[in-house]
């Protein structure tokens, strides 16, 4: 094994579903129309899912804005008079100074191998975030370097060729069974699925490994 590939937000930095439960609440308080917040949050997750598949190549659009261009669809299908900006600004500082896991310090001290981040956020938010826990990486991939978001091929293949890689050689470890598993086996790449909190599987997507936390990656190497 000559590499790791290392997904970021779920994986080595908490996600943000604490901000997203705060702002489903202010759009049932403000909405037009009967709803719950079970509601609003599977209408902004399809809405969001729906624009993320199709932000490739030339129709590219960054994390920040799809999260924004999602949510005011959502507002106005719920009738919710509330600035899309201004209620997505919690969630966009999240991703700046996130909280980190217990084992992804020790795990990046103690890895024998590079760790390569790869992640679907955007580059500035990223770096703020590894800055933040003075985290270092042998290199950083986003998807607005490669126009493309996982599970797409293009961000692990620019991954492969910007460091002289095989696919064989190199694992790759994600919270994601669509993103980062899918995503990594698509292109040849070894997918170790990091299921902190035991989950089930669901649908094809099943991981080569699986782990419930960092530490468990350096027995694989």
């Amino acid at each position: 094994m000559d590499a790791i590939f290392l997904d970021f937000y779920g994986t080595v930095v908490h996600e943000d579903d604490h901000i997203l439960r705060s702002i489903y609440e202010q759009v049932r308080a403000a909405a037009g129309v009967d709803c719950t917040t079970h509601d609003i949050g599977s209408y902004w997750w399809q809405a969001f899912s729906r624009m993320f598949h199709d932000s490739h190549g030339s129709r590219f659009v960054s994390q920040r804005e799809l999260n924004v261009r999602s949510l005011a669809e959502t507002l106005r299908h719920f009738q919710a008079d509330l600035q899309p900006r201004e209620l997505n600004r919690e969630q966009l500082a999240h991703w700046r100074r996130p909280g980190i896991f217990a084992d992804s310090i020790p795990f990046l001290e103690a890895v024998p191998l590079p760790v390569y981040i790869l992640s679907n956020i955007d580059t500035d938010d990223i770096m703020a975030s590894m800055a933040h826990h003075g985290l270092n990486a042998a290199g950083v991939i986003t998807s607005e370097d490669v126009r493309a978001y996982k599970p797409r091929p293009e961000m692990f293949q620019e991954a492969l060729a910007r460091y002289g890689l095989q696919p064989e050689r190199v694992i790759h470890v994600g919270d994601s069974l669509v993103s980062d598993v899918y995503g990594a086996q698509s292109v040849g790449i070894r997918a170790v699925w990091l299921n902190r909190n035991s989950r089930p599987l669901k649908g094809d997507c099943i991981p080569d490994n699986e782990c419930s936390d960092l530490m468990q990656v350096l027995d694989l190497l």
